[in-house]
């Protein structure tokens, strides 16, 4: 995608987390196996997982699960904290991302769905907390995406606005609703080669089909 018409640089830039700096697809998709397994449950398919497993945990668990949610998340962590930093692999190019981010002088911030102390462990693990200054994760806004709460209190206290020159990254549906409850500007990265119905609803500004890509975009 080409820059669109009146395009600002922006002022932050404001990251999702999982399957857009980090693969984390593989660690999900086996979290989601062991819980639907421990539960008597026919498990997703990892094709499933990808198109199912968007928003929270407290937000989707219960949809999913009824009143079982809290066994079924008790579950998940089990898996989740057995194996996530020995599987975390950074997407390509994403630190090169994330330093020019940097570089051009833009605040950096995570606001991912992921809960947050989780979040902040992997960030740690990567050595990134030199580039990303802030990382809100579930939980830690009273509402988590695609309630525009995270994107507030990533912004908290440096003085800058939601608006144009805040980007809004991601991957799924959840970071464009996100952004636009915002005011932000969205960016896709990834996800379909075709826009769905729900994302048609709430646009990309901005696609790129990988950390490289937009890079170059910057």
């Amino acid at each position: 995608m080409r820059k669109p018409a009146g395009f600002k640089p922006p002022r932050a830039v404001l990251f999702d987390w999982d399957n857009t700096l980090v693969n984390t697809w593989p660690t999900i998709v086996e979290c989601y196996h062991d819980t639907f397994t421990a539960l008597g449950l026919t498990p997703w398919t990892a094709e499933e997982v990808q198109v199912g497993a968007h928003g929270s945990l407290r937000d989707l668990f219960p949809k999913l699960f009824g009143d079982r949610a809290g066994e079924a998340e008790r579950v998940f962590y089990q898996t989740f904290n057995r194996i996530h930093l020995e599987r975390l692999e950074a997407l390509p190019g994403a630190d090169a991302l994330l330093a020019r981010c940097r570089e051009a002088g833009c605040y950096v911030a995570v606001v991912s769905n992921k809960v947050g102390e989780n979040l902040r462990t992997e960030m740690t693990h990567l050595g990134w907390q030199h580039w990303i200054t802030r990382a809100i994760g579930a939980k830690d806004a009273k509402r988590d995406k695609p309630a525009p709460d995270p994107i507030y209190l990533a912004l908290d206290g440096t003085g800058i606005a939601p608006g144009e020159t805040v980007w809004m990254v991601g991957d799924s549906l959840a970071d464009l609703q996100c952004a636009h409850a915002a005011g932000c500007f969205p960016v896709l990265v990834g996800g379909p080669a075709q826009l769905s119905a729900p994302l048609l609803q709430h646009p990309p500004r901005l696609r790129a089909r990988n950390c490289h890509e937009l890079l170059a975009l910057l």
